[in-house]
């Protein structure tokens, strides 16, 4: 099986999802899932279809589309089993991060001068 989400790798994911997250919700299948929600996601909450665009972005629109999407798919890797972690405080804290700088891009992505820069960029 390959990789089929556009804005991120299971690699990526996996890495952001920490060393305590399960083998089954790091599988490639499951990260898989977790991409096309989280591309989803992001191309609906920024009202724009990044997705279509994607080919034509520059690096820089790329990297912020790689982390929102990775963050979120993240912490759906986490979300699907807690039980590696040290404590389940551990787990909470690691999706706290990472909700935060998912919604820091979302919002990114959403102002309307940052749209004209990226689409010019």
């Amino acid at each position: 099986m390959a990789d089929t989400g556009i804005f991120a790798t299971t690699a990526e994911v996996a890495r952001k999802a920490g060393d305590g997250a399960s083998a089954t919700s790091v599988a490639e299948a499951y990260v898989n899932d977790f991409m096309t929600q989280a591309e989803s996601e992001i191309n609906i909450a920024t009202r724009h279809n990044w997705s279509d665009d994607y080919a034509g972005l520059n690096a820089d629109v790329k990297g912020i589309l790689k982390e929102a999407a990775s963050n979120l798919a993240a912490i759906y890797v986490i979300s699907y089993d807690m039980s590696g972690f040290t404590s389940r405080t551990e787990a909470e804290n690691m999706v706290n991060i990472l909700r935060d700088g998912y919604l820091r891009c979302i919002s990114l992505l959403r102002d309307k001068k940052a749209q004209d820069f990226m689409e010019g960029a």
